[in-house]
Formats: structure tokens, C-alpha cells, sequence
């Protein structure tokens, strides 16, 4: 992806954070009982789950190019984030919303809240932790936008969802411990289940929209905004360049396809024309490296 961001280091720093807190967040909703656990458990064993996709995706998006697919694989990285929304919606969402209903209608007080406490401290530091690195690739590639903007134009799917994932799950504890905390103040179990549907609902609409920008590159996103822009600018500032007369890119993953239609300053000769082609083009992918795929069309109108 552009702009140095790793997506593999974040899903590795996600992958670790997440068994460690499914693990320790399993132990305690057994031990406690409690309904808000036990949904950020499930949470968390979704969310580690979903790291191994990515981890699949990001290897199948390495395969070379072939006959029967030309422009090569890199969009196999958008399917699988695909697949962990609906993941995310599913084993994540639903199921709290359901536990949390569950609970409503029979209530169990918690055993031994204080243990779940800890535990969601715990995880509150370790997921903390998790979504600090993946903000640092984040930032590397935000480029001054706010958050929202970054997560609307980002053509970086894997990263995407780790940021989402990690928001959420910072969210979803921020829940259970106020649940936790008020279930134990006031006795009344009521809060723990509400807890567990307010994550869900939580979880149903960071899938969602995950979901959204995801079906859009797997539709066919050009790429970022801004990177169109400085490849456009490039080549209208190319000597051999007098105008841009239309750009089309499209993301496959880490790779680009870019078709561009110019017309040129008038070349002595072919063999000159061609030469000033080649030039442009080599510009193009020096500076750009994730160009991989590149038509390029002298003509004189659009």
C-alpha cells in the first residue's frame, strides 16, 4: 500500500493482543458468569479469528499474475475482509445481542465480579496497546485527514479492518466495565445483560461499515483520491506531456492498474514518440512503485 503503512505488522500486533484477551476474558465469564463477558470473549475469539483471514488474504494476494488472471490476485485481500465483516456481524454482533437478551429474561447474578474486572483491565491495556500500532501504520499513510476521512478513502482493506476491529473492541470493554461496575454497585444483573446488547449493536455497526467500504473495492475503487491527483499532476508537468486528457486507475490490492489517454507534444518521429512514451511511463512507476499495470495512449481528443 501507499505511504510505507505495514497492514501485516498491525494484523500480527492484533492477532497476539486478541488470543491473549479471548483466553483470559474466556476464563472469566465462565468463572463470573457474566453475560458482558462472555461477549467480548466470543468478541475476541472472532476478532483472532479474523487476523488468520487477513494473514490468508494478504498471502493470496501475492500470487503472480496467469492467463486466467491477467491483472494477478490482489484483490482476493478485499474478499476475505469481506468475509471478517460478516464475521465481525455475525459472531461478534448477534451473538452479544442475543447473550444480552438471553440474560434479560433470565437473569443470574455474577460470581466473583471482581475477577472480571481484572481481566477487562487487562484487556483494556493490551487492546490499547494493539490499536496504538496499528494508528502509527494508520498515520503513515493518513496523511493530516481526520480518522473518518482515512477510513472512507483508504484503498488499504486489511488495515481497515484492524483499525475498525481494534475500536470496536476498545469500545465494546469500555462497555463491560461500566456494566461490571454498575452490576456490582447496584446488584442488579439488569446491567451486565444490557452491557452485552449495547457491545453487539456496537459491533453490528462497525461491521456495517466496514462492510460498505469493503464491497466497494471488491466493485472496483480507483485508487486513493490523492495519490490520482499527484499521478496526474506528474505526468501533466512531463516535457513530452501537453495535456491529460483522461486517467483511469483501479486498486487491486497493493497493486495498481493505471490507463491513461495524453496528448503528447509533437516528436519529430515514431521511434521518438515511443521513446517519450517509455519515458513517462518509467517516471510514472519510479514514482509511484505500486503501478504495476500501465496503458498508456497518446491521442489528440478524448
Amino acid at each position: 500500500m501507499a505511504h510505507g503503512a505495514d497492514s501485516l505488522k498491525s494484523i500480527l500486533y492484533a492477532l497476539a493482543a486478541n488470543f491473549a484477551i479471548f483466553l483470559a476474558k474466556l476464563a472469566a465469564a465462565l468463572f463470573t458468569g457474566s453475560g458482558a463477558m462472555l461477549a467480548e470473549a466470543i468478541h475476541s475469539l472472532a476478532d483472532t479469528g479474523n487476523q488468520g483471514l487477513l494473514l490468508l488474504g494478504i498471502r493470496g494476494a501475492k500470487r503472480p499474475s496467469s492467463p486466467d488472471y491477467p491483472l494477478g490476485h490482489g484483490k482476493e485481500i478485499y474478499f476475505w475482509s469481506f468475509i471478517v465483516a460478516l464475521i465481525l456481524f455475525s459472531m461478534g454482533g448477534l451473538f452479544s445481542i442475543y447473550e444480552g437478551y438471553h440474560k434479560l429474561h433470565d437473569p443470574e447474578p455474577l460470581k466473583s465480579p471482581f475477577i472480571a474486572l481484572l481481566v477487562l483491565l487487562f484487556s483494556l491495556g493490551a487492546e490499547s496497546m494493539s490499536l496504538w500500532g496499528c494508528v502509527r501504520e494508520v498515520n503513515k499513510e493518513r496523511g493530516g485527514r481526520s480518522f473518518v476521512r482515512w477510513f472512507r478513502e483508504t484503498r488499504n482493506s486489511a488495515l481497515l479492518v484492524v483499525f475498525g476491529e481494534d475500536l470496536a473492541a476498545l469500545l465494546g470493554l469500555t462497555f463491560a466495565t461500566a456494566a461490571i461496575i454498575l452490576t456490582i454497585l447496584t446488584g442488579n444483573p439488569l446491567f451486565d445483560a444490557l452491557g452485552s446488547i449495547v457491545i453487539g449493536l456496537l459491533l453490528v455497526v462497525v461491521a456495517f461499515f466496514i462492510g460498505l467500504e469493503t464491497k466497494a473495492l471488491l466493485v472496483g475503487q480507483g485508487v486513493d483520491p490523492r495519490i490520482r491527483q499527484e499521478m496526474i499532476t506528474l505526468l501533466g508537468e512531463r516535457p513530452e506531456v501537453e495535456t491529460v486528457l483522461n486517467f483511469l486507475t483501479l486498486q487491486l490490492g497493493d497493486d495498481v492498474m493505471v490507463a491513461v489517454k495524453v496528448r503528447m507534444h509533437p516528436a519529430g518521429s515514431e521511434q521518438q514518440l515511443i521513446a517519450h512514451i517509455n519515458t513517462c511511463e518509467q517516471a510514472l512507476k519510479a514514482a509511484f512503485p505500486q503501478v504495476q499495470f500501465l496503458f498508456f495512449e497518446p491521442d489528440l481528443f478524448d
